[in-house]
């Protein structure tokens, strides 16, 4: 009885294509989308430092290559950077940061920047690769690796790229994709810090409101609803500062584009204009930076 119990059990997975949720969870792997990115050095214009060093261009290709290789998809950045669309109508200064403007219309989730030296001696040359990921819509650090090809007469600096990436990619990957799985799980972090012009009326004591909140709290209450999964962490308050040294926010929005740091600091100006406040926003990297008026 318990074999045709155990039967009818099977058939009713195999028919409806039902599987217990702990497999399902050890079988899906969402892999971000990565966009590999030259490293420049600031007012180094990237066109210039592409167009003018076959060999970044190499190192670069080579890059993307190991990833496509191990079943990421990618995107072609120098692809991005010859198109006329993204180039056209756009001023000599903007084109001077066309690297960032760049990276935010990939539709990537991750970009890898990409730093190729060179090393040439009587004994050998060699190319030493240094490889650091960052999540596009905060800016935090996902992994970063140094590869180095080690010495041989030749110059062939494609095939030492090659080598010197070869021999740091896999972890590389491993430790990136380990922070990514954890950001879809958990929210990705960023850094949030919340304080008063010198001519305020207001504090974090001040209370507002129907209920008399004081400003401290009703921002935790805000925060309790907004942060993803209610993850933050209040570092400390006082009187002119509330520092929040990590808050979670969502990999995705609804429309299955990435959540930026900009997007929860609009979020935060609608609870702030409910309550009255005149509030102004900055974004630097993976910190958002509000000033009460």
């Amino acid at each position: 009885m318990k074999n045709i119990n155990y039967i009818l059990l099977l058939l009713l997975f195999l028919t409806y294509n039902i599987l217990p949720i702990n497999v399902i969870a050890e079988q899906v792997t969402v892999q971000p989308k990565i966009m590999v990115v030259p490293f420049v050095k600031d007012g180094e214009d990237i066109r210039n430092v592409l167009l003018d060093d076959a060999d970044k261009r190499i190192v670069l290709t080579k890059v993307k290559e190991a990833f496509d290789s191990r079943g990421f998809t990618t995107v072609d950045f120098l692809g991005k950077m010859k198109a006329g669309s993204v180039q056209s109508g756009m001023s000599e200064e903007q084109q001077s940061d066309l690297k960032s403007m760049i990276i935010a219309s990939s539709g990537a989730d991750i970009y890898v920047d990409t730093e190729m030296i060179i090393n040439r001696s009587a004994s050998g040359n060699a190319v030493k690769v240094i490889i650091t990921a960052y999540d596009i819509s905060t800016g935090g650090s996902l992994s970063n690796k140094v590869g180095d090809s080690g010495k041989f007469y030749t110059d062939d600096f494609g095939r030492l790229a090659s080598k010197a990436i070869e021999s740091c990619v896999d972890d590389f990957l491993n430790v990136m994709q380990i922070k990514f799985n954890d950001m879809i799980q958990n929210g990705k972090s960023l850094n949030m810090t919340i304080g008063f012009d010198e001519g305020s009326n207001y504090n974090m004591n001040s209370e507002i409101g129907d209920d008399m909140l004081t400003i401290a709290d009703l921002i935790e209450m805000w925060l309790e609803e907004n942060a993803y999964q209610g993850n933050f962490h209040v570092q400390g308050t006082t009187a002119t500062k509330m520092i929040v040294d990590d808050v979670r926010i969502p990999l995705k929005d609804s429309k299955g584009n990435n959540f930026t740091v900009a997007a929860f600091g609009r979020e935060f100006a609608k609870f702030a204009r409910k309550h009255g406040l005149k509030i102004t926003r900055n974004v630097v990297n993976n910190s958002l930076i509000i000033t009460i008026s």
